[in-house]
């Protein structure tokens, strides 16, 4: 799961047996470590600005600054909840449904750092699925707060322009706590049941992407459409911005996926070309569909098709070969195309930005095609030469693992929003929703 220990061996090597007592700290890589801030910061640019230009871009003018500041005040928001509780109970021991507390308010990290400089940690110390790691634990916990920080602020894309921002707040406290931290455990943590049942996710299909998309369905649905959609014009403000947007969001997803191998190794390597052939393939396919259905390939379904492409790589990145990667982009350009436009209307909810269009749809394609393309020797140690291989067997693993993320997803989901609603509303009123919420939240326009 790591990157090479070759710097531990040297030291073992080099250092006199004195210096080589049992409890001395393990040290760092200082490559892997390296890679990983540089990963932690792209994965940061994804949300902002990334995110926040995307859908930003895609709201009506009287709306663009409140949709902006979501994705601002959810970063904010996300990182304390993560460093109070968030990262504890998704990585901490616990049971295998829920870390503990042990890790509360950071409890214990600084326990790393000997004469000034900080270690290497062990992710589930003391269990028998313990996983070593190159780099200190500050460095992981802080990459793992930035899919914290994106995974509630891709949900706004569902429900913009017509929640109410203080809903919104808590909102993201109590779904980070009660529905994201859950499913990260489950999956990523070396105790987590999920994972038991040799299911993967590289870097977080089903514990980001179909997460989200679900719960941006749910919002949909709870909240209700949007007024005057279908007679009103509902066109983008601003393309341009989320043109920008969307390649920031391309960039960084090289952090988010090159970085989950949590090394420079060569499945980062491996994991980095994956994701750019599956966002390019993604971008073709649905310009290719669009073109053919409407007579002309739009900038934003052009963008809509990388991103679909960017989504549905995300679990497989390190477990498929090139050539997998451009069959998961261009069946997730074509399928999330078909999702966004005839599913919603059909199914009649009002998913404003394709929240679960293009996440939702591209997550649980990437999730399952992961479990028949997956090559083994990409993920394979020597506890387990075989690695994870694409079969029946691996598949319904997948398979088990999307379903439970989408029972779960829905139905705490909707028990928060209910909650919310009926304690302080979601929704803005009529007369707000008529204004805009830049005006009417923010008391700030564009002019």
């Amino acid at each position: 799961m790591k990157g090479s220990c070759l710097s531990v061996m040297a030291a073992a090597i080099l250092l006199p047996a004195s210096a080589m007592a049992a409890d001395a700290p393990a040290a760092i890589d200082t490559g892997d470590t390296a890679w990983m801030l540089i990963s932690t910061a792209l994965v940061l640019m994804m949300t902002v600005p990334g995110l926040a230009l995307f859908y930003g871009g895609m709201v009506r003018k009287k709306n663009v600054l409140a949709t902006l500041i979501q994705s601002f005040a959810i970063c904010c928001i996300a990182s304390l909840v993560w460093m109070v509780a968030g990262y504890s109970l998704a990585f901490s021991n616990g049971t295998p449904w829920i870390g503990d507390l042990s890790r509360a308010l950071l409890n214990g990290v600084a326990a790393n750092f000997h004469n000034g400089v900080d270690s290497a940690f062990t992710l589930g110390a003391g269990t028998a699925a313990a996983v070593p790691m190159t780099i200190p634990e500050s460095v992981y916990m802080m990459f793992q707060m930035t899919f914290a920080v994106i995974t509630p602020a891709l949900i706004t894309g569902a429900y913009a322009e017509r929640m109410k921002f203080s809903s919104m707040c808590v909102f993201t406290i109590l779904w980070l706590l009660v529905v994201y931290a859950p499913i990260a455990h489950w999956v990523w943590s070396p105790t987590g049941w999920v994972a038991g049942l040799g299911a993967v996710d590289f870097a977080g299909g089903t514990v980001v992407h179909i997460n989200s998309g679900v719960a941006g369905l749910v919002c949909a649905y709870v909240l209700g459409k949007r007024r005057g959609i279908g007679t009103d014009d509902m066109s983008p403000f601003n393309l341009t911005y989320a043109i920008i947007g969307a390649s920031l969001l391309w960039v960084g997803w090289f952090g988010f996926n090159a970085g989950s191998a949590l090394g420079a190794n060569g499945r980062a390597g491996m994991a980095m070309l994956t994701t750019q052939l599956a966002a390019a393939a993604g971008g073709v396919a649905w310009m290719i569909v669009e073109w053919a259905r409407t007579g002309k390939p739009t900038a934003l379904g052009i963008i809509s098709g990388v991103v679909a492409g960017l989504v549905a790589i995300t679990p497989a990145a390190g477990f498929v070969l090139p050539g997998g990667a451009v069959v998961i982009g261009l069946i997730a350009g074509a399928v999330c195309f078909w999702s966004a436009t005839w599913l919603k209307h059909a199914l009649g909810y009002d998913d404003s930005l394709d929240a679960f269009g293009v996440h939702g749809t591209g997550g649980i394609i990437g999730a399952l095609l992961t479990g028949v393309l997956a090559y083994g020797p990409l993920s394979a140690t020597d506890a387990n030469p075989k690695g994870t291989v694409g079969s029946l067997s691996e598949l319904l693993a997948q398979a088990e693992a999307v379903c439970v993320t989408i029972v779960w997803c829905v139905i705490m989901t909707f028990v928060i929003l209910k909650i919310l609603d009926r304690v302080m509303g979601l929704r803005v009123s009529a007369e707000e929703e008529l204004e805009g919420l830049d005006t009417t939240m923010h008391g700030e326009r564009i002019n």
